[in-house]
């Protein structure tokens, strides 16, 4: 399958908001306002599906699968529509896969970003039409206050400009209740990435939510991990290591993973209690499968803050302790 490489943001652009997880709702006013100032600083112009609005929004956290689907191949068929970013993620995206309109998404494609449970979309467009998703904020993401630069400059380096960069450790990270206090934050510092394992790889990206990946096992919407793969995984605060290694353990068996040459670990939230001396006993266990590949953990993407913008079907190059991105 060609693959399909969405064009770059310029300014005057127009993002369609689309909720197919959780519902608007459960985004403050205050959060999506500052948001929409965020994309208009950026020079686009956001508009929103038609469902995506707060009486949409049921007692499961979002609309109807119909409803939720419609507002994506509007997205797409819009041809003002220059990239779709998701509200926020959920639990439900997986179930919209078997509804959309592929050919629609292939015949337009455009940037579609968004994380978490947007995982399974993410993936499964890319599996279906060769376009390049994002792995990278959602649309509420840029309603946080503070600690958002990273975010934004890393966002801004892979959708505007070449979509090629060198990436580096934040500074900082926060893993707080930004969105129910916007002023009383925790900082921590960031320590740098862990090298679990040495070595140097380039291969296509696939990845996200492990949990939600994992969701695509034995279907047409995981991606087929071709000749040389990196694989990039990240898990919520309420996996602990047994989860984690039980839920890469199953990817591990998959036929196709001996193509995996690299794996990229997203930093754990705080309530994961996820520490590198687990993660490093992880690694040895595992060395049956992870034998001859760098593994790299505490990366700035997952469901701590600040993140990275990961292309879905772009390409990554580790290699001299530095890792690269490329559209």
């Amino acid at each position: 399958m060609k693959k399909l490489i969405p064009q770059l943001l310029r300014p005057g652009d127009e993002v369609r908001i689309i909720a197919p997880a959780s519902g608007v709702k459960i985004i403050s006013p205050a959060c999506r306002e500052l948001a929409r100032q965020r994309f208009e600083k950026m020079g686009l112009k956001i508009s929103y599906g038609a469902n995506a609005v707060d009486e949409n929004w049921d007692a499961a956290g979002s609309t109807t699968v119909e409803k939720r689907v419609e507002d994506l191949h509007q997205a797409f068929a819009d041809p003002n529509v220059k990239a779709v970013f998701t509200m926020i993620g959920g639990n439900n995206s997986n179930q919209l896969l078997d509804y959309l309109d592929y050919r629609l998404i292939a015949a337009n494609p455009k940037i579609l970003c968004g994380f978490s449970d947007i995982t399974a979309l993410l993936n499964a467009v890319y599996a279906q039409t060769g376009l390049v998703t994002f792995s990278g904020p959602h649309f509420s993401s840029l309603g946080m206050l503070k600690g958002i630069e990273y975010t934004i400059d890393n966002m801004q380096k892979m959708l505007f400009e070449d979509g090629s960069h060198t990436i580096r450790p934040s500074e900082q990270w926060s893993d707080d209740l930004w969105f129910l206090d916007q002023e009383n934050r925790c900082f921590i510092d960031n320590p740098g990435w862990w090298f679990l394992q040495e070595g140097q790889a380039r291969g296509t990206l696939l990845g996200g939510n492990l949990g939600t990946f994992n969701l695509l096992l034995g279907t047409s919407y995981r991606p087929t991990f071709a000749a040389d793969t990196i694989l990039f995984i990240e898990d919520t605060g309420s996996a602990n290591i047994a989860d984690f290694t039980r839920n890469l353990q199953a990817l591990m068996q998959q036929p196709d993973f001996e193509n995996v040459k690299a794996v990229l670990i997203g930093r754990f939230q705080k309530n994961s209690q996820v520490t590198r001396e687990q993660l490093e006993f992880m690694v040895e266990r595992l060395r049956p499968y992870l034998k001859d590949k760098p593994v790299i953990a505490n990366l700035d993407f997952g469901h701590s803050t600040p993140l990275l913008t990961i292309p879905v079907g772009g390409t990554a190059e580790i290699a001299g302790g530095n890792i690269s991105l490329h559209r």
